[in-house]
């Protein structure tokens, strides 16, 4: 516990400290201009005040930020889910009528099938049944023939309605109708089979006087002379909401080939309980009419209407389902809208989301719509209740944090005085050991440590010049600074033409200010061709590439800077004349090979540089400009290493003074 008496002192500076009996806290009251400040507070106030300023705007963006991408993940949690219930239904709609139009046309490709009744019956039955068994979702298959002949094929096993509507045997799986027309007498069979196409009993049955001609799918078939869909319509058959299917066929194309898919069936497709209990499927037709609704109590309303003969009216219907106005009122506004558009609605006053997916039946033009919809409010309710609890868990930990941010700052302020003071040293380059001494919170050890490296870093590498050279080698590594090594370099050798002239006819001034130029010319496009100006001599400048940041090409990027430097300097003079200045005409040398590259010097001034032929031969290269009345002079080692990248032109073959051996001398041009 602090004390609660603070003991003011005053030292001989001025300064005046608060003491607190037991504790080494203190405050500084400091001198400004001779004045002292108004006052000051303990650091580890700033600190709380800190951290707490930065627990605040860290954490609570970031939980706002989660609370809003948690909605948005939710939301589209709910358009991915849309998305694949609409996905799945085109799929098996797809299927269904693919299985349909499949059927039909297959069935319309037999002869057997072009004769009317009674011919071919038995091969007839064979082929409607293997083909009403091996078909996805299709309830039954027939042809109509222009003599008022009929023959179909119904499949009961998968609607218990349908096999009591026709009387059939518990254990049948297909029902087979034949209507046979002979000298203008039309008498009708049934004949039921199970599932392994075994025979189970076989009726007459003189009630039923079903004529193919007049119903609507034959009708339209006939009319127009090709595949179409025809529906929905209350079957004659089985007294269900179907969907047909039919196809023109045989001579004079009077023969109609048809398959039938219940909209019973099709409304399995769309089972949406999954995503939400008041989400809801539809289908709607061609012309914008629902036809198919996931809820199986509202698609017998739909049915029941139909086979009384009256239209079906969204407005009767929304009383059972409030969003189905709203729904029919998006796809008429948005007639142009593409598949998979996801659309925001609102039913009284609730938010709904719904996704809408479009599917032309098989070949054909018709195209139907499927439309799931859900409130938006189920769709990320899960989520939002996940959300508040995670922020007030976040709450929670923001305030343990608080409080744990208040001890902290208690605990470091000590040490922290010690480590800033030490800081402020080194900030004057002012080198000695720490004074601060091992604590028990791993933080402030660290910072010690910490602030022990960058001491020494700052030690090693103060000796360094110029500055650009110091902060290329701290950022190629302290290792790369160590003992010299070998390794391949490009070295560039720059000197000004008659620079001695041109100081005794300027004044030192007019000299000092051209070169300040000059150099900040060279210097920026050595950089930003990766090169490092190691040293300047005099009028003229050494650059190097590959080191001390490594360089796969080293070579072809200082034959650009050396290009990008004549062109600079060429503008530069330019200038120079137009207002009176000197010309600076720079010569340049250019060579790559080994040397010996690190850190020499003494220990208290080192220069990091390159040593060996290669230097000695760039050197020597800039020279011979002056001998060849050439600017950038490149040896034969560069032109094997740029190949035809740059043009290079041959100037002959010398023997560089202090060198055994000749070297090939070519000239660099832009």
């Amino acid at each position: 516990m602090l004390a609660a008496m603070l003991v003011p002192i005053r030292d001989s500076s001025g300064i005046v400290w608060l003491s607190t009996r037991g504790h080494a806290m203190q405050t500084q009251w400091s001198m400004i201009k001779g004045t002292p400040a108004t006052w000051a507070v303990p650091l580890r106030l700033h600190l709380s005040v800190i951290i707490l300023a930065l627990l605040a705007c860290t954490s609570l963006p970031l939980i706002w930020i989660t609370y809003t991408q948690g909605k948005f993940a939710a939301l589209s949690t709910g358009e991915a889910q849309m998305r694949q219930l609409g996905l799945r239904a085109i799929e098996d709609y797809r299927n269904v009528f693919h299985g349909g139009y499949s059927a039909v046309v297959t069935a319309s490709a037999v002869s057997e099938m072009l004769t009317a009744p009674p011919n071919d019956v038995q091969a007839k039955q064979n082929f409607l049944l293997k083909l009403l068994q091996s078909s996805f979702r299709v309830d039954g298959v027939y042809a109509g023939y222009a003599d008022g002949g009929f023959i179909q094929a119904v499949d009961v096993a998968t609607n218990p309605e349908t096999r009591a509507s026709l009387r059939a045997p518990p254990e049948a799986a297909y029902a087979m109708r034949v209507v046979s027309t002979v000298y203008g007498a039309s008498s009708t069979t049934w004949a039921f089979y199970d599932t392994e196409m075994r025979l189970l009993v076989r009726r007459a049955d003189r009630d039923d006087l079903f004529d193919p001609r007049i119903r609507p799918w034959y009708l339209a078939a006939v009319g127009e002379g090709e595949t179409v869909s025809v529906g929905p319509y209350v079957s004659a058959s089985t007294h269900f909401l179907t969907m047909t299917i039919a196809t023109p066929a045989g001579p004079n194309h009077r023969v109609v080939i048809g398959a039938d898919v219940m909209l019973v069936t099709l409304g399995e497709l769309i089972d949406v309980s999954a995503l939400s209990e008041h989400a809801r499927g539809y289908v709607f037709d061609q012309e914008g009419d629902l036809i198919v609704h996931s809820d199986k109590t509202l698609m017998s309303e739909v049915r029941s209407r139909l086979r009384r003969g009256r239209e079906v009216s969204t407005a009767e219907l929304a009383q059972a389902d409030p969003a189905l106005p709203a729904v029919t009122n998006l796809l008429t506004a948005g007639g142009n809208m593409g598949s998979g558009t996801v659309v925001h609605f609102q039913v009284k006053g609730r938010d709904h989301l719904a996704q809408i997916f479009r599917e032309a039946v098989a070949d054909l033009s018709s195209v139907y719509t499927v439309v799931i919809a859900a409130p938006l409010e189920e769709l990320v309710a899960p989520v939002e209740q996940r959300l508040k609890r995670n922020l007030a868990i976040a709450a929670a930990c923001l305030a343990l944090g608080i409080l744990t941010a208040i001890v902290i700052s208690r605990l470091v302020s000590r040490s922290l005085y010690l480590l800033a003071d030490e800081a402020a040293h080194m900030g004057k380059l002012e080198f000695g050991e720490s004074g601060v001494s091992h604590s028990w919170i791993s933080e402030v050890n660290a910072l010690a440590k910490a602030l022990s490296s960058a001491r020494h870093a700052i030690r090693t590498f103060s000796v360094y010049v110029p500055r650009e050279l110091v902060r290329r080698i701290v950022i190629a590594g302290q290792a790369a600074v160590g003992a010299a090594v070998r390794q391949d370099i490009t070295v560039l050798f720059t000197d000004i033409r008659d620079f001695t002239t041109i100081s005794e006819e300027n004044s030192p001034e007019e000299v000092v200010a051209l070169l300040s130029g000059y150099f900040e010319a060279l210097n920026e496009i050595v950089e930003r061709h990766g090169g490092t100006i190691v040293q300047y001599l005099g009028d003229g400048v050494l650059a190097m590439w590959n080191a001390p940041l490594h360089d796969l090409h080293h070579v072809e990027n200082a034959c650009s800077c050396a290009l990008a430097m004549k062109a600079a300097i060429d503008a530069m003079n330019a200038a120079n004349n137009a207002d009176g200045r000197p010309v600076l005409i720079t010569r340049f040398g250019l060579h790559t090979g080994q040397a010996v590259v690190g850190s020499v010097g003494a220990e208290t001034r080192r220069q990091y540089t390159a040593i060996g032929d290669t230097v000695n031969i760039a050197s020597r290269l800039e020279g011979l400009n002056r001998q060849y009345g050439t600017t950038i002079l490149v040896s034969g080692a560069v032109r094997d290493a740029v190949g035809e990248t740059f043009e290079l032109v041959a100037v002959g073959i010398v023997s560089v003074k202090g060198r055994t051996g000749q070297t090939e001398l070519f000239e660099l041009r832009a």
